[in-house]
């Protein structure tokens, strides 16, 4: 048995008694470390926080292991139980669904533990679920590429009057250019997009195409380490955004389209002191 395991999006109290139950029946334990990661992962003694509660070793499963070595995972679950630990929900990522259709074509059994996940957790600014539009991922720019295919998703989203939530790009174990010249794999250290710099390149890219998406006065909200004790959230303009500082990652933003009275009331809990949200923005999106 194959199970596929959410941890929730805070930390090691977070995973669900079923889930608990599951991992401790399991004879391997995987814990997927690339699309997302908990708040006290980021820290040297998150791994052995976790290990302490299910009193079993861990192993790391990255995304060169979940997407080029995989089978072997799935070979050790024709034999014996397996759980492949993911943080937020297990369908937070499409590799996750890869994972299942590869242990079916197996003949693997999959059971899965469903949790938390950014994309309902989200609902915490008071922007309603059901009125956002389809999500995008913000990667970061390089000096030679600036991808922008996403702006169109935006920009269909506010003409709907729908939010849009931008997940932020993580560089975890990402290989050197010169390393991959070189045939031998040195890596990256660890980078995590912020709500600034995702907002800064969300301006240049509106300032190159000129098509009205959004601009520096569009309402957005930040949120960082959500579903955390520390978590921060604020609501804002692009500009008034840009001037504060979310603190340690993980972060992700949501740009605002029309708003019901009642989500506008929510977004004042989370504006700026001093500050107050101008919704003429919204309304003609």
């Amino acid at each position: 048995m194959l199970y596929l395991i959410g941890l929730g999006l805070g930390d090691e109290k977070d995973i669900t008694l079923r889930g608990l139950e599951a991992v401790k029946k399991c004879e391997k334990i995987y814990m997927e470390a690339y699309t997302s990661l908990l708040s006290f992962g980021l820290t040297t003694d998150g791994l052995s926080t976790l290990e302490k509660l299910y009193g079993k070793p861990i192993t790391i499963a990255d995304r060169e292991m979940v997407e080029e070595k995989v089978d072997n995972v799935l070979s050790e679950a024709t034999s014996f139980d397996v759980a492949f630990l993911v943080v937020g929900d297990p369908f937070g990522a499409t590799t996750h669904t890869d994972l299942v259709v590869r242990a079916k074509e197996l003949g693997v059994e999959v059971k899965v533990v469903h949790n938390a996940s950014v994309m309902n957790a989200v609902g915490i600014c008071g922007l309603q679920l059901y009125r956002y539009g389809e999500t995008i991922s913000i990667p970061f720019f390089t000096d030679t590429w600036k991808p922008d295919s996403f702006h169109e998703k935006i920009q269909r989203n506010r003409e709907l009057g729908l939010h849009t939530l931008c997940l932020l790009d993580i560089k975890v174990k990402e290989p050197t250019w010169e390393s991959l010249c070189r045939g031998k794999k040195q890596y990256e250290p660890p980078r995590f997009m912020t709500i600034n710099t995702a907002i800064e390149q969300l301006l240049e890219i509106e300032q190159n195409r000129q098509e009205s998406a959004y601009s520096e006065d569009t309402n957005c909200v930040g949120l960082a380490r959500l579903g955390s004790e520390d978590q921060m959230i604020v609501a804002g303009t692009m500009r008034q955004l840009l001037a504060v500082d979310f603190g340690a990652p993980l972060h992700c933003l949501v740009i605002v389209g029309k708003t019901h009275p009642l989500e506008e009331e929510m977004l004042n809990v989370y504006k700026l002191k001093g500050e107050s949200l101008d919704h003429k923005d919204d309304a003609t999106a």
